[in-house]
This record gives C-alpha cells, structure tokens and sequence, in this order.
C-alpha cells in the first residue's frame, strides 16, 4: 500500500480493500534517507494499525540497497540506510523489513553471500535489543544476483553469527523466474520443502504473490496478475491451502492498473474459499 500523505494512509488504503496484511515502505524505495519520523507520525501510525484491526504490517526495504556489494563505500552505504529503516520499523514496532540481498558484481556467489551475513552482522550489532528482523526475500537470479535458491539463504544463515535475527519472505514470481516449476501442486510443494529444510519453516515469515509475465527460469523479475501470468492458480490454490504455510502473511505486489488490488485479491479469496469447501 502506498504510504503517501503519511505512513498511517497506507493502512487506511488497505483498510478500504478489506487487506488483512499490509506492505509498506517506511520512505521513499529510490531515495538513500527518508525526512524524519516523529512522533506524532508514530503515534498517528499505531492509532491507525489499532483501529483498523489489520493482522499483520510490515515493511519492505529501499530498492537502492546491496547488501552483497563488494565495493566497500556501497556496502556501507546500504548497510547504514538499511539501519535507518529498521530504526524506523522498530519504532513503529513492525516486526521484519524485507529486502532483496543484492548483487555479487562479479565477484561471484560465494562472496556475495558472505557479504550479505557480514551486513547482517553489523547491523545486529547497531541494533542490539531490537525485535525486528531482516527478512531476505528470494531473488528471482537475473545476471549477479544472489538469493535465488534456498542453497543461497540458507548459506546466509549459516555464515551469520546473528541468524536469530533473519527470516525469509518468498515471492512467487521470483521463484518462477529462477527455474523453480510451482506451476503444480508437486511442484510447489517440492520447491516449499526445499526452502524449509535449508533455512526452516519458522523463517519463513511471509509472502509476496505475484503471477509471472516470463517463461520459467527467465531471470526477470516481471510481476503479472494472478492467474493472469505463466504460472496459472494452481500454485496460489495449493499455497493458500497448504497445511503448514497458508496461514503466514500475504501480500500483493501485483499491476496496480486498471483496479488490480481489488481484483487479485477477489480472485486469491476465491481461491481460498475454493480450497476450504474442497476440504
């Protein structure tokens, strides 16, 4: 949901589709630093999450950042606007910021990866006491992205000194887009097994549900509506009805045109209310 006009709108926007979940950012996704966040803001926020009555709120982190950039100006540079953010969050007592890990450059997947549970570490250490948590979400594996397979977070995890303070979050586009086939329901559940063995099925924290605009195993991170896209509803079906995972939280990050929240979300509660009746 858009946070425009102040961090509360977002909630009252989702309020207004029936949302039981909203993703939000704290400041603007292309900018370094945010203005202030005061506490009339903060107050303003809790009053708004208290009488909306939405379950879960939590944030998604800057698109600028690399956290497995081996250029050290950069890295520090994202590690410290990623503080920032969790600052924020903390305050307005979300429980993870997601974000993407980043790119390697170059330098390859092995490094990337030990760069990303490097900023980890620091910002556990700048943090210390805090109950938010990093969640890394799945890359969809364009060119030097790391993060694509549940090898890759869960290498991050175990080179963390701090994995207490990461969880993951999934998005279903970037699966497809890196080779992962959950077009059925097999399919799914093979790819969701494999997440839970390598980092565990309490880190798994939330969704992002998104059709997919590319074949599978493209690399591009094209988000399509549900049903709409190359992965189809059987995957959304089996994932809303899956025992073990369809309560966590779910979030659209689908085409806004043309009413899009509305209609996705009416779709995914059929799809759901399809599943509960076939139960």
């Amino acid at each position: 949901m858009s946070a425009a006009g102040g961090l509360p709108r977002a909630l009252e926007r989702g309020a207004r589709l029936g949302c039981g979940a909203v993703q939000l950012f704290l400041k603007s996704q292309l900018q370094w630093r945010g203005r202030p966040l005061g506490a009339e803001e903060v107050d303003a926020f809790g009053h708004a999450w208290a009488t909306t009555r939405i379950g879960a709120v939590f944030a998604h982190g800057s698109y600028l950042l690399n956290l497995a950039a081996p250029d050290e100006t950069e890295w520090r540079r994202s590690v410290a606007a990623l503080h920032e953010e969790l600052e924020r969050a903390e305050r307005l007592g979300l429980p993870w910021v997601i974000v993407h890990p980043g790119s390697h450059k170059g330098q390859g997947r092995r490094f990337g990866l030990r760069r990303v549970a490097q900023a980890v570490d620091e910002l556990a250490a700048r943090t210390p006491g805090y109950r938010v948590r990093i969640a890394l979400e799945n890359s969809s594996g364009a060119g030097r992205l790391v993060g694509a397979t549940a090898a890759d977070l869960g290498a991050v995890l175990a080179r963390s000194r701090r994995p207490e303070r990461l969880a993951v979050c999934l998005d279903t586009c970037h699966l497809f887009a890196s080779g992962h086939d959950i077009r059925t329901a097999a399919g799914l559940e093979a790819t969701l097994a494999g997440f839970i063995r390598s980092v565990g099925l309490e880190r798994i924290v939330a969704f992002h549900l998104n059709d997919a605009r590319t074949e599978l195993g493209s690399g591009l991170d094209r988000h399509e509506h549900i049903g709409r896209g190359k992965i189809g509803l059987t995957a959304f079906r089996a994932l809303l009805r899956h025992p073990l995972l369809g309560g966590r939280p779910m979030v659209l990050e689908t085409p806004k045109a043309e009413d899009g929240d509305r209609k996705n979300l009416a779709t995914l509660r059929r799809l759901r209310r399809d599943a509960s009746l076939r139960r």
